[in-house]
């Protein structure tokens, strides 16, 4: 038997491990960790802190020549097995045009190498 999942993402996402700082708003530290993976719609990342869902970060991503920054919300944190480590997934929210267009650039290129 053969089972179908429905796709729930709307921005194809590929692989890219970078580095990334982030700042939770409200909160006056910064903190570095390396993505997992990106689209148009968000990025993800492992880390050792946990982030409520729902928390606004501030994002600087550095890929190729460009540093993207981006305002995201913490769409969903679930912990590492057998780790004190969690993933997350952050959705994008604030994205200028500039941001976009090295973004879509990278992930076209990716998507054509695949």
């Amino acid at each position: 038997m053969v089972f179908i999942m429905d796709e729930k993402r709307r921005f194809p996402r590929v692989r890219l491990q970078s580095p990334l700082r982030y700042q939770i708003l409200g909160r006056p530290e910064a903190r570095s960790a390396v993505t997992s993976n990106i689209s148009l719609g968000g990025v993800g990342f492992t880390d050792s802190s946990f982030i409520p869902p729902l928390s606004t970060l501030q994002l600087e991503i550095g890929f190729l020549s460009c540093m993207v920054s981006a305002r995201g919300r913490v769409a969903w944190a679930a912990p590492l097995p057998h780790s004190d480590r969690y993933r997350l997934g952050i959705e994008f929210t604030g994205l200028a045009e500039k941001d976009k267009e090295c973004l879509a650039d990278y992930i076209g290129l990716q998507m054509a190498e695949a």
